[in-house]
């Protein structure tokens, strides 16, 4: 019995996991319409799939114990909001279905290390968490090369009026050094860390409540 309700509780834990990861992450390509703020939502949102990736990839990896179910977890995302965007494309919102792949190499990174290390959880931690973090910036920098031109998108979609509070107040060009991916990065890869000891932390956490 014990058996199949940590089973039950696990996959229980993959669905939520994956689906608020989905969640946070649908938003992959959309910085394209913050015309004036793109390179702030570039690295805003390359944080964000960092962390949201990294923590639901290093929960099920140490979980099974097999190297390549974090990529495995992030195919899961891509098919997630592969079904959730290709809802809104066809209610007429632009979606380049190129811009979700970007997660896999990452995870990739993440089940490599696992491996080369000897399922070694400490060094999946350091090494898997930097790995991830300063990888994904440069990977979701393919989004930019990849998606319709920003201008053109915003013309052909255009936006609502926005309330004063979230108007630019002036064209960000050049923000943060002219390097979005750099500081993703560099943030990305001293938080990527610190998700992945969360999502060992989750495992662990699981077995003592099933256990208890």
């Amino acid at each position: 019995v014990m058996v199949w309700l940590r089973r039950c509780t696990h996959y229980l834990f993959i669905v939520v996991v994956a689906v608020n990861s989905t969640l946070l992450t649908i938003n992959a390509g959309d910085y394209i319409f913050y015309t004036d703020w793109a390179w702030t939502s570039h690295t805003v949102f390359s944080i964000s799939q960092t962390l949201m990736l990294i923590v639901g990839a290093t929960y099920y990896l140490t979980f099974t114990g097999v190297p390549g179910t974090a990529t495995y977890y992030a195919l899961i995302m891509t098919v997630y909001t592969w079904i959730a965007k290709a809802a809104w494309f066809s209610l007429g919102y632009p979606y380049d279905s190129i811009v979700t792949p970007v997660w896999l190499p990452s995870a990739m990174l993440l089940d490599l290390v696992y491996w080369a290390t000897k399922k070694n959880k400490h060094s999946l931690i350091l090494f898997g968490g930097v790995l991830v973090g300063m990888s994904l910036p440069l990977f979701n920098m393919v989004n930019l090369i990849t998606v319709a031109d920003p201008l053109e998108t915003a013309f052909k979609y255009p936006r609502p009026t926005l309330p004063p509070y979230m108007t630019p107040i002036e064209p960000q060009v050049g923000k943060f050094y002219n390097s979005p991916v750099a500081l993703g990065a560099g943030a990305g890869a001293v938080l990527g860390c610190t998700f992945a000891a969360l999502g060992c932390k989750l495992n662990t956490w699981t077995y003592r409540w099933m256990a208890a």
